[in-house]
């Protein structure tokens, strides 16, 4: 919701950028793991750092004027739009969830290569360039939004998707090093999904409001609404991604990563439901952000 209401705040695009931070984040929190220190400094570091972040200055919210934040009979939404960004959204966590969950899995099976890795250390190759391609797709897909438009950047991620997808596939039995290259592409590729559609989807609630009807802070309130709900697609797509790879695998994931490589098509003629400038509202004056008011 904060990055939501700073898009159409600046009126370009920095979903991607925020989660690039994200997935920073993760990488981080990786590498902590794998550094010798003792318990104590451990919890100490990952206690005291997110209340640092507490202190941080968040996005002040204008306080509405005229209604209560709507309930969800009272919202008037194109849900089918909405859910149709939200496909895509469930399908790109298909993938996430396949390359994050059953990769090294994948990468240490002796059903699908001859001689695979047999190191723990080695089993993170499947995830980390994974995650590596995502930060740096993620730290691009600002510019790239900008100047080509989400669909396009849509359409090229789920055939990049779909390459990487089919490289891991059919990545030969005797060189598993292929798979690596293959998981490294299919991080480029679906990185920018998601944010993209929580962008999609909050500017199609923004778009569907009378700007002369409503005032700008029951407009983002309708916004966050809608953020709140999207944001199960996530979960479905998490859950869909995690089952379906592993039970149609079981025998072998190469068949069960042929699931995500099929459905990621699917990528291709929903990016043109992600159409659209990203909005730009008008900046409330300073002196309407009243000391106090709760952030969004």
């Amino acid at each position: 919701m904060q990055a939501v209401a700073l898009e159409h705040r600046v009126g370009r695009p920095v979903l991607p950028s925020f989660h690039a931070a994200w997935t920073a984040g993760g990488l981080l929190a990786t590498g902590l793991a794998f550094v010798p220190v003792s318990f104590p400094f451990m919890a100490w570091l990952l206690a005291l750092t997110p209340l640092a972040v507490t202190a941080a200055p968040l996005l002040r919210r204008d306080v509405p004027t005229t209604a209560a934040p709507p309930s969800v009979q009272d919202l008037g939404l194109p849900w089918r739009r909405i859910a149709l960004v939200g496909a895509a959204l469930v399908l790109f966590y298909m993938v996430d969830t396949a390359a994050t969950a059953w990769g090294p899995t994948y990468l240490s099976s002796t059903t699908v290569f001859d001689d695979p890795p047999t190191s723990s250390a080695m089993f993170a190759l499947a995830t980390l360039p994974y995650l590596a391609a995502t930060l740096l797709a993620r730290l691009l897909g600002d510019g790239l939004t900008a100047r080509f438009g989400p669909t396009t950047v849509i359409r090229v991620g789920a055939l990049l998707s779909f390459a990487g997808l089919a490289v891991v596939v059919f990545a030969p039995g005797s060189i598993w090093q292929v798979a690596i290259l293959g998981f490294f592409v299919v991080g480029l590729g679906v990185a920018v999904i998601a944010p993209l559609a929580f962008s999609a989807a909050a500017r199609i609630a923004a778009d569907s409001t009378d700007p002369h009807a409503a005032d700008p802070a029951a407009r983002q309130a309708r916004v966050d609404a809608t953020i709140a709900r999207f944001n199960q697609f996530n979960y479905l797509g998490a859950l869909l991604g995690a089952v379906l790879t592993g039970a149609i695998g079981a025998g072998n994931l190469r068949i069960g990563y042929a699931v995500p490589l099929v459905l990621v098509l699917a990528l291709v003629p929903l990016a043109r439901h992600f159409a659209g400038p990203t909005p730009r509202h008008t900046r409330a004056p300073e002196n309407s952000l009243a000391p106090g008011t709760p952030a969004s």
